[in-house]
């Protein structure tokens, strides 16, 4: 999942990479050569959240959060590195509760990173038991991160659906509030749907031992995601 900003939204983006460009070489870009003049593109507005552990709280983190608890009709998440906290596991029962369809697309057997494969496994109990649909895309590595709301509003980034990004990773997200633009990523989400298998409660109860020793390890090292 790419997409391309021209205009204004650029501006956060050249602003996160002149701190990066910075931290790495101790060099300070500036100028027009750098910065050149941003004139309006495009026919939608588009908000740049940035997110740094620098500043000591993770704006990414709140986006996802408010997002979740504003919904009212729909939610759609796809996302490799599903290890929510309890505080998101919370919100998005209580968001299913009140009658929020809620599916979340997470890597399956292809999932690169053993410790995240894992660690989310082993919290779709109390997300299943809500209702909550958990699809695992098995037909190759998942890696974008995505998320829709209610059909009108999107965002795409860099952030997993971790603690790790919402705490200690610099990441960004685009979001656009936008009817069209967000049927786009529902349809998108659609279409990856052919390459899911969809979890049930009574499944995933029955995975083996081996399967929740695996489980219990990763527990362990879940702050190492």
């Amino acid at each position: 999942m790419q997409i391309r900003i021209e205009g204004p939204a650029v501006a956060p983006l050249q602003t996160g990479f002149a701190q990066n460009w910075l931290q790495t070489t101790g060099e300070l870009i500036s100028g027009v050569l750098y910065y050149p003049p941003l004139e309006p593109a495009g026919t939608l507005s588009a908000q740049m959240i940035m997110s740094s552990p620098e500043i000591g709280a993770s704006t990414v983190r709140t986006m996802y959060y408010l997002s979740i608890i504003c919904a009212r009709r729909t939610i759609f998440i796809a996302n490799p590195y599903f290890v929510p906290d309890q505080a998101a596991v919370d919100a998005l029962v209580e968001a299913r509760t009140r009658g929020v369809r809620v599916r979340v697309m997470v890597a399956g057997i292809h999932n690169d990173n053993w410790l995240a494969r894992h660690n989310s496994r082993r919290l779709y109990g109390p997300l299943l038991r809500a209702g909550i649909e958990i699809l695992e895309f098995n037909r190759t590595m998942l890696h974008h991160k995505t998320m829709v709301v209610d059909g009108v509003w999107a965002t795409v980034g860099t952030t997993n659906f971790d603690n790790r990004s919402f705490a200690h990773n610099e990441e960004n997200n685009a979001c656009v509030y936008d009817r069209a633009f967000a049927r786009q990523f529902e349809a998108i989400f659609e279409d990856d749907l052919a390459g899911c298998d969809k979890v049930d409660y009574d499944g995933w109860r029955a995975r083996g031992v081996l399967a929740r020793v695996q489980e219990f390890i990763a527990a362990f090292l879940t702050e190492q995601i």
